[in-house]
């Protein structure tokens, strides 16, 4: 279904954490001896997050987002203050029901795109009451 298990706060001034950093690139696929050290470290809070005041970490339930690099478990990082547009994935409350899915804007009204083929999309009828809650901007994907 993919929907939203509360979002979680971000207090402004909080460095969510602070790691080492490699000096460029790690390649893929044949390993550079020369990338064995780290340079300094990189604060995730303000490499990740533009707008602390409106940003979010919301954890995705369900399937519908897979075809996005969206799976269950995972966490959205998502900002309120951010225009909504065509072809965001946003956090959608529609009829009151939270969900995440691809924000699609028609000629004939707005759909929620499903990212798997699995689940329908789901045509957003004129007199629902449709919310964008945020639009996430950065998924944190287990691996």
């Amino acid at each position: 279904m993919g929907v939203i298990i509360g979002p979680r706060v971000i207090e402004a001034g909080v460095s969510l954490l602070s790691v080492l950093v490699s000096p460029g690139p790690v390649a893929a696929g044949y390993p550079s001896p020369a990338q064995d050290y780290f340079d300094g470290r990189i604060d995730l809070n303000a490499h990740l997050i533009k707008d602390i005041t409106s940003t979010y970490v919301v954890r995705v339930s369900g399937e519908s987002m897979t075809g996005a690099g969206i799976s269950d478990g995972d966490e959205l990082i998502v900002n309120r203050a951010l225009e909504p547009k065509d072809g965001s994935v946003v956090i959608a409350v529609l009829d009151g029901e939270l969900t995440i899915k691809r924000l699609r804007i028609t000629p004939t009204g707005v759909v929620l795109q499903a990212e798997n083929p699995a689940y329908p999309d789901i045509d957003v009828p004129a007199l629902s009451d449709l919310t964008i809650w945020g639009t996430a901007i950065r998924c944190l994907h287990h691996v």
